[in-house]
């Protein structure tokens, strides 16, 4: 177990991993040579001239500015200085509203650790119920609900926290929600004019013998020839999509020959037609290229004719335009005729948002596809608890005395002893997760969904679901058959669950590790983009051709909605579950949110580009997950006391589970079909424009 002394080394080793890394930021992005990596966004929107075109040679790499190196902390304030308004103009509504979650856990949780610390810790440090117990503990554990006595009046102290938490909580999620729904219809009454908001996606066309589906959406829909416009089939035209891809890549090595000649054009660029170019005949490069571009463009020609005329090509899937964003509303958002499961409608996504290749999946079979996910997510879930714990077990001192006994006296210096107990479980599970979202963002493409918008909202509820049984609950059940295993062995059975209530706030140290690492270090390791940084300079020695080419080597990301907001999920968690157990929790989390919004909106200003625009669809999940955590720490807290004889007192939670999901049917009637429909009120304001 940890001790305070292992979470001072795991706290050192973690901060000063994290200013190494913004330190390293503050310098690197000076650098001209690094200038495409720490500032791509603004390349992408033309705004930004690359300092490695004007110039001498030192100049282009190295920044000899040394007024520069006085102000290498700017970018804090200057991620700051940006309005939310202008902030959701440079970046889009999505990006600005997943900011706000990192600001809603500084509005729930300074309040909560103030109160905890004044009421809960000194009401849990004035006992000595865990030195007379025999369990084993930490200086941490004596903060914790475990060392009050059982059947004390004290634990009134915790009830009253309970309550003062859950209404401080609903009261901030209620106040963001409604600001979010606001901002949500404020931002797509006042955007510009797109062919997806006149748009309606049509799925499962029934099929007619004597049409084709586009005659069938045509007809279906001139029954309002005032409203009706035209619409577009979707084709399966995954093979033109591979025919485009590689034509657009024979075309950027064209684009590279004729730079290459038009800078000597004494010689003629020459090149191998086999194996990346590495063997085969010799032949003239920009004839070949171009030979090869004219070809594609003719298979692509003759491919897009095929399709057309395929009848297996054609899916019954369409996307209907109307003459006005009302009559689009009523479509998208209506049953349109007596079989619910024909003529499905819905609000096209976006252009940059559709996930073409899932168009073309039959709507019969997103049923079965989905039943499939479901049970190998359940699968997937349950079954990796067994590595994780093993993993975990390894990362501990009894787990390499038992496989390494000849590590003994090393692993027995003090600083190894509190490297090993305070820093290496929380890295060690986060490694082992690194391969997670990949699996979990293909499980959702199986499924279907057609949009990229919805894959991401998809793959985090896996993700966090995950994360709650097997890095949370599985890091608690691990704890608690570890730690306390000679104390399982001889007590009766009668006191087990006992045992379990007051293992539940020990496990406390190791969140603080896995806070440390990866909210501390890992956000602040974001920053630095370590592996963009290498692959950009790679690409740009061995790879880049063109200005293309350079573009894309840039890979500016995005938010990767998929795994980080269930990874700021899992701090709500831990927050609301210990904030009452453990409050010595309270200030890692705290850190964690301050670095991340500052760290996040220096990222959303100058690095991320974001795929699509969703209009912060994503809110009522986020608000969901939240309300989920906090009655799960409610039942938690009830369990806990239910074993600490508190009958007096333990009772009087049962009513806060009930109020909180009231409250959160209220906030899903009154807020969410702001995130579900469009109101007609707005349409009808824009019905001219």
């Amino acid at each position: 177990m940890a001790t305070l002394a292992d979470i001072g080394v795991a706290a050192a080793l973690n901060i000063l991993s994290a200013l190494i890394f913004l330190l390293a930021f503050a310098i690197l992005r000076l650098q001209p040579l690094n200038d495409r990596v720490y500032f791509p966004k603004w390349y992408l929107m033309g705004l930004r001239n690359d300092p490695l075109k004007s110039g001498g040679f030192v100049k282009k790499v190295v920044n000899l500015d040394w007024k520069a190196y006085i102000r290498f902390l700017n970018w804090v304030p200057a991620a700051l200085k940006m309005p939310e308004l202008e902030l959701i103009d440079h970046a889009g509504l999505d990006s600005a509203v997943y900011l706000r979650i990192y600001l809603l856990g500084l509005k729930i949780f300074i309040p909560i650790t103030l109160l905890a610390f004044a009421v809960l810790a000194p009401v849990n440090w004035t006992n000595k119920t865990l030195k007379k117990s025999g369990f084993t503990y930490s200086a941490i554990d004596k903060i914790s609900i475990s060392n009050v006595p059982l059947g004390s009046e004290r634990f009134w102290a915790h009830i009253l926290m309970a309550y003062a938490s859950t209404v401080w909580t609903c009261y901030v999620l209620q106040k963001e929600y409604a600001k979010v729904a606001d901002m949500r219809l404020q931002f797509l009454a006042s955007a510009e004019r797109r062919p997806d908001q006149f748009t309606v996606l049509v799925r499962n066309v029934p099929p007619d013998t004597d049409e084709s589906v586009s005659e069938s959406v045509e007809h279906f829909f001139l029954v309002n020839t005032d409203h009706y416009l035209t619409n577009q089939v979707v084709y399966n035209a995954n093979k033109l999509a591979k025919l485009v891809k590689e034509k657009n890549s024979k075309q950027n090595w064209l684009d590279y020959y004729n730079l290459k000649y038009s800078r000597n054009k004494s010689k003629r660029p020459m090149m191998k037609t086999r194996f990346l170019g590495l063997c085969g005949e010799k032949v003239d490069a920009i004839n070949h290229q171009t030979a090869e571009v004219e070809r594609l463009s003719k298979e692509i020609a003759a491919e897009r004719e095929r399709v057309k005329n395929d009848p297996k090509s054609i899916m019954p899937v369409a996307f209907v335009s109307f003459k006005t964003r009302w009559a689009a509303a009523i479509c998208a958002q209506t049953q349109q005729t007596r079989n619910p499961t024909l003529w499905l409608t819905d609000w096209a996504p976006e252009p940059r948002d559709v996930y073409w290749k899932n168009l073309a999946i039959p709507y019969v079979y997103l049923t079965v596809r989905r039943l499939i996910i479901g049970v190998a997510f359940f699968f997937l879930t349950f079954f990796f608890m067994i590595p994780i714990t093993f993993v975990q077990t390894l990362a501990s001192i009894e787990g390499i005395r038992k496989i390494a006994p000849f590590l003994k006296v090393i692993i027995d210096i003090s600083f190894v002893k509190s490297f090993i107990q305070g820093f290496l479980p929380g890295i060690a599970l986060k490694i082992f997760l690194i391969v997670l979202p990949r699996i979990l963002m293909l499980m959702s493409k199986f499924e279907g969904w057609g949009s990229i918008s919805a894959l991401e909202r998809k793959a985090a509820s896996k993700y966090y679901i995950f994360n709650f049984v097997n890095v949370f609950l599985g890091s608690i059940i691990a704890g608690a058959a570890f730690d306390q295993l000679n104390t399982f062995i001889h007590q009766s059975a009668n006191e087990i669950p006992k045992t379990i209530g007051v293992a539940i706030p020990m496990k406390a140290t190791f969140f603080i590790t896995y806070t440390m690492v990866d909210g501390w270090a890992g956000v602040a390791g974001e920053i630095l983009r370590l592996k963009p940084l290498i692959l950009f300079h790679l690409k740009n020695f061995f790879l880049v051709k063109t200005e293309r080419d350079r573009e894309k080597a840039m890979d500016a990301g995005s938010l990767n909605f998929n795994t980080g907001e269930p990874q700021i999920q899992l701090y709500f968690l831990l927050g609301l579950v210990y904030a009452i157990v453990t409050p010595f929790l309270l200030p890692f989390i705290l850190v964690f949110f301050a670095l991340a919004y500052f760290v996040f909106r220096h990222q959303i200003i100058n690095v991320y580009h974001q795929e699509y625009e969703s209009g912060a669809a994503f809110w009522p999940d986020v608000h969901g997950r939240i309300i989920f955590a906090l009655v799960f720490s409610q039942i938690s807290l009830l369990g806990l006391l239910s074993t600490k004889r508190a009958a007096q007192s333990a009772p009087f939670l049962i009513a806060l589970p009930v109020l909180t999901l009231s409250f959160h049917y209220f906030c899903k009637g009154r807020y969410e079909p702001a995130f579900t429909r469009y109101p007609l009120q707005f349409l009808w304001m824009k019905i001219t424009v």
